[in-house]
C-alpha cells in the first residue's frame, strides 16, 4: 500500500470530475495548493447532452473530454483514475481501490448521483437509465436494434411486434429521450428500411406524478405536453409502474408491451455521501451548511447532486448549474482559508439562471431568469437551448464538432452516429415476436364467412 503525504503546500483532493469537481479543480489550479483529482473514469462528461448520444445524434467524443486534457494547463494538478473506498476524517486520509492512500488538508467531494429504481434494482437490466457514456451507448444500441430486428422479422415472417417504446419518468431526461426517439423514427430513418415503416413507432411517457416536467411552471408544462403530442408522443401522468419485465411494463394490472423500456424516473446520491460518516438526508445527500461543509468539518466540502443545500426554504436542485457554482465557491473558500481571509466571505448562494428542456427538432421549453425573465417554448426555446449547451461545452473542439453535427442532423435531416455495438439481443424481443406471429397465424386461419 502506497501513501501520499502532505507536502509543503496545502494538499486538496477533489473526488469526482463532474460539473462540481471539474469547476473546483480549474479554480484550484490558480491557487498555491497541490491538487489531486480522483475519478473512476478518465473523462468529464457533459451530461445534459447524453441523450443526444443515446439517440445517435452525437458521438460520445463530442460531449466527453479527458480530464487530463482539461486540466493540463495547471501544473499544480495531478489526476488519478481510481475510486475512493473509505474516508478517514480524523487522519484526513482517503483509501482508494488501488490501495493508494491519499492525505489531504482540504477535501472536495462531488461524486454526483446514480439511478434509483426505488428498491427494484433488478429492473436496471430491463430499463437502463442515462447517467454515463456507457448508458448512452447501451440505450442507442437498444433503440436502433429494435428497428433492425423488426426489419429482419418482417423479411422472415411478414410481421413484426409493434414498435412500442416506453420511457418511465416525465422529467427533463424522460421528455428529451421520448422526443428524440420520435424524431429519429419520423424524420431520420423513414427512407432507410424497405420492409418496415419506422414512423409507425409509438413512444409513451409514464409519469407517476400529476404533471410532465413537474418542476417547471404550469404554462411550460402544458406547452411541453402540447409539443410532445405534436411529435406523436403519448403522455400518461399518475401512472405508477409496478412491474418491468422482458418486453412489457405493468401499471397495476395493466400490461403495456414495449420493445424498449428506458428509465428516467429517479436518481439517488452517490454512496460516498454515507461513507463520509456525517449527517445525511433520507435520500443519502449530505447536509451542508452555508459554506458547503458538513457539520463540524470546515475542511470538507460537498458539491453538486451529493449536497443537500437549502436556499429560500427549499433544496437547491441537483442539476449542472448549482454543481458548477458550488465547485467554484468551494475552491475560492479554500483559497481564503489558506490566506486567512475566510471570515469575511459571504455564504454560498445559488444564482438561478433558469431551466430548459428540449423536446424535439425545433421544440423545447425554457424558463429564463437571467439576464431577463421569460418563459419560452417552441422554436425560440429550442434555439436558446442549442446556444446555451454549445457555450457551456468544455473545449473549442467539442463546441465546433457539436455545432457541425447538429447542423448536419437538424438542418439537413441527415444521418447521425447510428452505430450498434455490442450484443444483438434485445430483452423480450423473442417473446414479442412469437406472440405477434402466433396472432397473425391465428387470424389467417380463421374461416371465411
Amino acid at each position: 500500500m502506497s501513501e501520499v503525504t502532505v507536502g509543503r503546500r496545502p494538499r486538496v483532493v477533489v473526488v469526482g470530475a463532474g460539473f462540481g469537481g471539474i469547476n473546483a479543480a480549474m479554480e484550484l489550479g490558480k491557487l498555491p495548493v497541490d491538487v489531486t483529482v480522483v475519478d473512476r473514469r478518465n473523462h468529464h462528461t457533459f451530461q445534459p447532452l447524453l441523450y443526444q448520444v443515446a439517440m445517435a445524434v452525437l458521438s460520445p467524443a463530442d460531449i466527453a473530454q479527458p480530464i487530463r486534457s482539461i486540466l493540463n494547463g495547471f501544473n499544480n494538478i495531478e489526476v488519478t483514475m481510481d475510486e475512493v473506498q473509505a474516508i478517514d476524517k480524523e487522519s484526513k486520509r482517503l483509501k482508494l481501490s488501488s490501495g493508494t492512500v491519499l492525505a489531504y488538508d482540504y477535501l472536495i467531494v462531488a461524486t454526483g448521483s446514480t439511478h434509483s429504481y426505488f428498491g427494484h434494482d433488478d429492473w436496471a437490466k430491463l430499463a437502463p437509465g442515462l447517467k454515463t457514456v456507457e448508458d448512452a451507448t447501451e440505450i442507442r444500441r437498444r433503440v436502433l436494434l429494435a428497428f433492425e430486428l423488426a426489419e429482419r422479422q418482417m423479411l422472415e415472417t411478414g410481421t413484426h411486434p409493434p414498435l412500442n417504446f416506453v420511457v418511465i419518468g416525465g422529467g427533463p431526461t424522460g421528455v428529451e429521450l421520448a422526443g428524440a426517439i420520435s424524431d429519429i423514427s419520423r424524420l431520420y430513418m423513414t427512407k432507410d428500411f424497405r420492409h418496415i415503416d419506422p414512423s409507425v413507432a409509438t413512444v409513451m411517457i409514464l409519469e407517476g406524478s400529476p404533471a410532465i416536467l413537474g418542476a417547471y411552471p404550469k404554462d411550460l408544462q402544458e406547452k411541453a405536453v402540447e409539443q410532445l403530442h405534436a411529435l406523436g408522443v403519448q403522455t400518461r401522468t399518475g401512472s405508477h409502474v409496478t412491474e418491468i419485465g422482458e418486453g412489457y411494463v405493468k401499471i397495476g394490472d395493466e400490461r403495456i408491451e414495449s420493445v424498449c423500456t428506458l428509465w428516467a424516473a429517479g436518481v439517488q446520491p452517490s454512496p460516498l455521501g454515507k461513507a463520509l460518516g456525517v449527517e445525511v438526508d433520507r435520500k443519502g445527500c449530505v447536509l451542508v451548511d452555508e459554506h458547503l461543509n458538513p457539520a463540524g468539518h470546515p475542511e470538507i466540502f460537498v458539491c453538486g447532486d451529493l449536497a443537500h443545500f437549502e436556499q429560500d426554504g427549499k433544496q437547491v436542485p441537483g442539476v449542472a448549474q448549482p454543481a458548477m457554482q458550488m465547485g467554484k465557491y468551494a475552491a475560492q473558500r479554500i483559497g481564503l482559508l489558506i490566506s486567512g481571509r475566510a471570515a469575511g466571505q459571504k455564504a454560498f448562494r445559488y444564482f438561478d439562471k433558469g431551466d430548459m428542456a428540449t423536446i424535439g427538432r425545433k421544440a423545447a421549453v425554457a424558463r429564463i431568469v437571467w439576464p431577463f425573465k421569460a418563459n419560452w417554448s417552441g422554436f425560440m426555446a429550442w434555439i436558446t437551448w442549442l446556444t446555451v449547451h454549445v457555450f457551456f461545452l468544455i473545449g473549442f473542439r467539442n463546441r465546433f464538432s457539436v455545432f457541425r453535427e447538429w447542423a448536419w442532423t437538424y438542418i439537413w435531416k441527415r444521418d447521425g452516429v447510428r452505430l450498434i455495438v455490442g450484443s444483438q439481443d434485445l430483452p423480450g424481443w423473442d417473446q414479442l415476436a412469437d406472440k405477434e406471429l402466433a396472432a397473425r397465424q391465428a387470424t389467417s386461419s380463421l374461416p371465411l364467412d
